[in-house]
């Protein structure tokens, strides 16, 4: 396996999997400055209510933080500043016909690091109900029993 086709997930929105209903994911580039590149190998970046928005025919990251460079100087970086994503116009053409008709939102699911770039994965996201999430809880919780009565069959 090759340098470019290894990667390294730094971090997943664990929240995103449980507010939406996941459609589609795209993997695209970030357009970052050092200092915020250094600290997401470093793991100092939030999820936090982030969204991507589609202007001018751009993807734009909004609410991402990334935290400032522990040994930055003064050239450091705004933590929650918009980023742009970088995809082919094709890609971001039809994510915004899906967007626009059908009402569907751009999460970012999870950022990683592959060879030497860092990238995000968008999704396109339909909103859950209560329901879904109430069904969505009750299905890991049975999961999780289930694991721990084959773990306790298997002691014994």
């Amino acid at each position: 396996m090759s340098d470019k086709e290894s990667f390294k997930v730094v971090q997943k929105n664990k929240k995103a999997y449980f507010n939406y209903e996941i459609i589609e994911e795209l993997e695209c580039g970030i357009s970052l400055v050092g200092t915020e590149v250094k600290s997401i190998r470093e793991g100092k970046c939030s999820f936090s209510d982030s969204y991507a928005t589609i202007k001018d025919h751009e993807l734009i990251l909004i609410g991402f933080l990334i935290q400032p460079y522990t040994h930055g100087n003064i050239f450091n970086h705004k933590a929650d500043r918009k980023r742009r994503l970088l995809a082919h116009r094709q890609e971001i053409k039809k994510f915004e016909r899906k967007v626009t008709e059908r009402g569907f939102t751009l999460v970012p699911t999870e950022i990683l690091i592959r060879g030497n770039l860092v990238k995000m994965k968008i999704a396109l996201a339909r909103g859950k109900n209560a329901k879904d999430k109430k069904d969505a809880i009750k299905e890991r919780d049975m999961k999780i029993d289930a694991r721990r009565e084959l773990r306790e069959l298997g002691k014994y």
